[in-house]
């Protein structure tokens, strides 16, 4: 169950975070993650149950926000929603030159902190310190 890695790698990424703004706690984690991204949702959250305790997370909710897989086509430049299982052949000229747009995602997006007044995006939270 790789979702286990995952989890534990945010956790130790919101971790480290926390260390270098000097929080105790947070709240929420938010994460995107593509529906190619080959990620099961409760899995994830099962895994983040388990490995947050002790944590500054030990209290947080994970919220996860499922971004739909999207893909153009090279020949005609359409665009649709491949779906799972992905449906890569272009539905309006069949041809096979694609390009997934979106639905690989699997990023922190922010975390809430307990002091509201610290709550910034994870990739600010990141560069301070």
């Amino acid at each position: 169950m790789h979702e286990m890695s995952i989890a534990l790698a945010v956790i130790e990424q919101v971790e480290a975070a926390a260390a270098r703004t000097g929080e105790r706690a947070a709240l929420s984690v938010r994460l995107r993650v593509g529906e190619l991204a080959g990620v099961v949702p409760d899995a994830l959250a099962f895994a983040f149950e388990v490995a947050r305790v002790e944590t500054v997370l030990r209290d947080a909710e994970l919220v996860v926000e499922g971004i739909p897989g999207r893909a153009r086509c090279g020949g005609c430049a359409v665009e649709w929603a491949v779906g799972m299982p992905p449906d890569l052949c272009c539905p309006e000229c069949a041809g096979a030159s694609t390009e997934l747009l979106c639905g690989r995602e699997l990023q922190i997006v922010d975390v809430c902190w307990a002091d509201p007044a610290r709550t910034v995006g994870y990739a600010q939270a990141t560069q301070e310190g």
